[in-house]
Order: structure tokens, then C-alpha cells, then sequence
């Protein structure tokens, strides 16, 4: 039996409660459950509800009902206008989350979008939830964010830093550590045997033999051959202009990428609707819709809503099959 994964509130004022109860329209009569943690009064009275206390009831509610462990945000919300006195309800949300995985009760966190400068606003020390996640989990620093999509797999070295401050920090230590993450994630949670990498350049044509930057001689080239030697399957430097290319991808199973940007442009290129965020180097399994709070559209409860729901119903997907080869896998080393 499937363990119900757990879907966090997000900011109440986004768009995550509309996608919320589109995901439980969708999902409601498949072997999918989640429950979701928030303030039941942001979900109107247009799909059913049923509070709870604990993960196990949801798998029982689930087909009639959505099932929420109420979260009460402070202060009444206005769709559209983020307001942080509510911080504490959405950090709430996310922390009671990740106790029921780490407790066994949950299958998968999977997060709603946040707003960063408004949890700041409150006295949030982290850069996003990616970090704060690690935090709660005791891993701070080992932390991988991965973006998925049915075409492509990125993992980046560095994160929510400045392309000038990535730069500096590129070392062959962190590609290597972030290539043995990576091939562990795909063999754990998807089920890769032999795991294929790919590891972008960062300058122009890969700095073409150090014609256009040496980073790639000196720090990238030979992290790879450290990683071959080691037994991994790796190919690069690619270049960046040419490595997302249809022709390319069928090569590797994910490319490693150096900065943000450089992963997240083809992703989002490829399939915006549809890509999913993950969280690699975290002792539990965590998703999230590649897309942020969306206050310029979020509406009202009964409100007929524009949020496009893909990309939500891509991270439950991908969670809900990320714990089932989890557990799968660490059941055959048992």
C-alpha cells in the first residue's frame, strides 16, 4: 500500500490552495494519496473535505474527501497580497511535513510554492526551501536541487547564489560530490542501474582548450576523469549551447550543471507546464511544482481560478513513484 505523501500549504496568499484542490479533483480516484497541510478555510466549499489527525486516515479519506491536518494561518488571507504575519503557518506547515516522512507515516514531501522575501520579511535565515529543508533534516550543505522533466533531467552544483559568486565557488570537490548524489538518487528513486552524467562547461564552447577560459582544464576535466576513475559513466565538458539539444539529451540520463540558470533555462524551455523540482542529498523524498506563488492570478475560494495545475500534478507524480522505487529498492537490500 502506498504511503500518503504530504502536501504543504505554501503561501496561503498564492496560488497553492487553488492548486491544491485541482490536484485532489485529479487524483481523488487514482492509487495517488496525499493530504494537505493549511488552513481548511482557504479551500471553499467546492470539492469535499475531511480533517484529520494522522497521515494513515488520508489513504481511507482520500477517494471522497480532501484530507487536511488544519494549519491556521493568524491573520485572514487576501488572495494576491502576501502577508508575513502568516510566515509562521507556512514554516509550520513545511517543519510538520517533514516529521511525518522522517517518522515513517509519509511517503514524500511535496511543497507548494513559497515566497522567500515575504518568509524573510519574518525572520526566515534561509534562501529558499531547498536549504531550509536540509536544515530540518540535519544535512545543511549537502543539499542538491534537481529539475526534472519528461526529456530532461539538470542537476545544479550551486544554487540560490549570484552567477558571480558561483563561479568562484566551482570546484572539482562539489562536482564530484554532486555527481555521487546524483547517481545515487537515479539508482535509489529511479531505478537506473548504471547511471549515464553529463557535465555542462561553463564558459563559450567549453572554453575551447582554454581559448575562452581555463575553468574547464583546470577544475571541470578533471573532476570527470577522478569520476571515471571511480567507476562512474561521465562524458564531458559539453558546451551549454549544444548539450539540451534534442540530438544530445538521449546521451546522458541527467547533466550537472554549474549555476542556476544554466539548468533551468532548458528545463523550463522544454516543458514549463510540467517540470518538477527535487530536492537530492536529503534522507527523505521531497517535490515541488517548478513554478513560483503566482500572486498576479491567485484567487478567492470559489473563485474560478487560472493556475495551471501540471507542474503540481507532475511533483506528486514523480514523488509518489520516487517512494514506490525507494522503498522497492531498500526492501531487496533488507
Amino acid at each position: 500500500m502506498s504511503l500518503p505523501m504530504a502536501l504543504t500549504m505554501g503561501d496561503p496568499a498564492g496560488v497553492g490552495p487553488e492548486l491544491t484542490r485541482k490536484a485532489w479533483r485529479a487524483l481523488h480516484q487514482k492509487d495517488m494519496p496525499f493530504f494537505w497541510i493549511g488552513d481548511p478555510t482557504l479551500l471553499g466549499e467546492d470539492i469535499p473535505v475531511r480533517c484529520i489527525e494522522k497521515p494513515e486516515q488520508a489513504i481511507e479519506y482520500f477517494p471522497r474527501a480532501l484530507p487536511v491536518i488544519p494549519v491556521q494561518c493568524p491573520e485572514p488571507v487576501q488572495a494576491g497580497i502576501p502577508n508575513s504575519v502568516n510566515a509562521s503557518a507556512v514554516i509550520q506547515s513545511i517543519e510538520q511535513a517533514v516529521r511525518f516522512v522522517q517518522e515513517g507515516e509519509s511517503g514524500a514531501v511535496v511543497t507548494n510554492p513559497i515566497a522567500k522575501h515575504v518568509l524573510s520579511q519574518a525572520g526566515f535565515q534561509h534562501p529558499g526551501h531547498t536549504e531550509f529543508l536540509a536544515a530540518l533534516c540535519g544535512v545543511s550543505g549537502q543539499e542538491v536541487m534537481m529539475l526534472a522533466c519528461s526529456q530532461l533531467k539538470v542537476v545544479l552544483t550551486t544554487i540560490h547564489i549570484s552567477l558571480k559568486d558561483a563561479i568562484k565557488a566551482l570546484n572539482q570537490e562539489r562536482i564530484i560530490e554532486v555527481a555521487h548524489l546524483t547517481a545515487a538518487s537515479l539508482q535509489r528513486d529511479f531505478g537506473l542501474l548504471r547511471p549515464r552524467l553529463a557535465v555542462a562547461g561553463l564558459n563559450p564552447h567549453a572554453g575551447e582548450n582554454g581559448l575562452m577560459g581555463e575553468e574547464e582544464q583546470r577544475i571541470i576535466a578533471p573532476a570527470i576523469e577522478k569520476l571515471r576513475q571511480q567507476g562512474y559513466d561521465v562524458v564531458g565538458p559539453m558546451p551549454p549551447d549544444t548539450m539540451f539539444s534534442a540530438a544530445a539529451r538521449p546521451r546522458y540520463d541527467a547533466a550537472i550543471c554549474l549555476y542556476h540558470d544554466q539548468g533551468l533555462i532548458p528545463v523550463k524551455t522544454l516543458d514549463m507546464a510540467g517540470g518538477v523540482n527535487i530536492t537530492l542529498g536529503l534522507p527523505i523524498i521531497r517535490t515541488s511544482p517548478d513554478h513560483g506563488t503566482a500572486f498576479d492570478i491567485a484567487t478567492h475560494p470559489g473563485e474560478v481560478g487560472k493556475a495551471d495545475v501540471s507542474s503540481l500534478l507532475a511533483a506528486l507524480a514523480t514523488a509518489h513513484e520516487m517512494s514506490q522505487q525507494r522503498r522497492k529498492n531498500d526492501a531487496d537490500l533488507s
